[in-house]
């Protein structure tokens, strides 16, 4: 699962877990989990914690996949930082890549909302990204999709008419959709 931030990933992504009876492993969730044990964490672009967090999140999808674990694996996945991580993991399991877009309002506002409202928050810069986002410092349409030779899907979170969940999941499955 990847896309941009505020693209839906995360909600996706534990939704498609669930669809597939199989673990999500949610990179933002494991450095939230690090950030819980670091006394004095304060959220910073070039944060100590982004390199652990990175080996880890591999660590246990590598551990998972070979004991033959399906999982529903999330990140933004931007290519320049992320392809070189997954290209392994293509000998361990059929990769399939679901890309979540969301124009940019949809995607600012989603940010907000979860900076707002969401206390597990604290491992991210989401009020760093909005004040960049305000001062025109950074643009949701940077992000660098990651590009891998694996079949990938991309899903608009912000359509009701964006494929089901039971079509993701064919997907994932290697099925033919429905739509």
């Amino acid at each position: 699962m990847s896309g941009g931030p505020g693209t839906g990933k995360t909600t996706l992504a534990h939704a498609l877990a669930c669809e597939l009876g199989c673990p999500a492993i949610v990179r933002d969730e494991i450095k939230q989990g690090m950030v819980m044990a670091t006394s004095g964490y304060r959220s910073a672009r070039s944060d100590p914690l982004n390199s652990l967090t990175l080996e880890t999140f591999f660590g246990v999808l590598t551990v998972l996949l070979r004991a033959r674990v399906t999982v529903v694996a999330e990140a933004a996945y931007q290519d320049r930082l992320w392809r070189p991580n997954l290209e392994p993991l293509a000998d361990l399991a059929h990769l399939r890549v679901i890309r979540c877009t969301a124009p940019a309002a949809i995607a600012r506002d989603r940010i907000a909302q979860r900076a707002a409202e969401n206390p597990h928050r604290a491992a991210h810069d989401d009020r760093e990204l909005l004040e960049a986002l305000t001062q025109g410092d950074h643009s949701l349409e940077s992000f660098v999709p990651i590009s891998l030779d694996v079949p990938t899907k991309v899903v608009d979170t912000s359509s009701v008419c964006a494929p089901s969940i039971e079509d993701i999941a064919a997907f994932v499955r290697g099925g033919t959709p429905s739509c």
